[in-house]
């Protein structure tokens, strides 16, 4: 009985081993490494970063899987950053948009560049 049910457990586990594994539920691409050189701010120019969030978005978009949260709103900072408000206020309702959970935080991030 013991045997049986030892090589029943081999079997089970052996095949668990076997499934594919699930895709990512997002697309982060470089927006960690962006978002790292935004705050040391030395290595990396404001136009370079927004430069590596727009091909964020395209890939994430070749690729058929969804924007990480988070890329849209760093990106239109980023955008406010550089003096271009009608990006960065694009990039926020599009975080609010993808994500409505965030929609109090960037209601709040609209009002402080607003004023």
């Amino acid at each position: 009985m013991t045997i049986k049910l030892l090589s029943a457990s081999l079997v089970l586990l052996l095949a668990g081993c076997g499934a594919t594994a699930q895709p990512p539920l997002y697309y982060y691409g470089d927006y960690p490494t962006t978002v790292y050189q935004f705050f040391k701010s030395d290595e990396t120019s404001t136009a370079e970063q927004i430069e590596k969030m727009v091909l964020v978005i395209a890939k994430s978009t070749d690729n058929d899987q969804h924007v990480a949260p988070g890329v849209h709103a760093h990106l239109g900072m980023l955008y406010f950053e550089s003096g271009n408000p009608t990006e960065g206020e694009f990039h926020f309702r599009q975080e609010k948009t993808l994500f409505p959970e965030s929609s109090q935080f960037i209601d709040f991030l609209l009002a402080k560049h607003k004023g």
